[in-house]
């Protein structure tokens, strides 16, 4: 099947997607400053960049969209139909980094926590974060953020 616009088109629109701020990001970000949470985002000096750095609790949280990071079993993770060689490579791809990126950030130290685009729907996962956040602190309780 062909591309219904042509390539300097297609090429415009995939580069209007963004990698960071994006609504998933924003919405566990928001939610995060709510619960009294305080982070940087987009640290430099971790391998990765991660999206939202805690380093009160040495935490980091990466927001993936579950396309672009290949979440399994996930009807938003599907393949593309065209082009599926440079599909396939770029997807699995960004898969590996990710996995290097938090063994990495594992091996330094850090706690790393996914949320998955598609678990936003609910608020199950946003009223998880601060436990998984807290779990394993060395602050006393009456320091930690409700």
């Amino acid at each position: 099947m062909t591309d219904i616009v042509d390539a300097r088109t297609r090429s415009a629109m995939m580069s209007g997607i963004r990698g960071k701020d994006t609504k998933p990001e924003i919405l566990v970000r928001r939610f995060l400053h709510r619960s009294g949470f305080r982070f940087r985002l987009h640290h430099k000096d971790l391998p990765g960049r991660p999206d939202i750095v805690l380093p009160r609790y040495r935490t980091v949280v990466e927001v993936r969209g579950c396309f672009w990071h290949r979440h399994e079993d996930c009807p938003f993770a599907y393949m593309p139909k065209s082009n599926r060689a440079f599909w396939k490579a770029k997807l699995e791809g960004n898969r590996a980094r990710d996995l290097r990126n938090l063994q990495k950030l594992r091996e330094l130290g850090w706690k790393t926590i996914e949320v998955w685009e598609c678990e936003l729907a609910g608020d199950e996962i946003l009223e998880s974060l601060p436990a998984l956040i807290r779990a394993d602190c060395d602050l006393p309780a009456s320091r930690l953020p409700t």
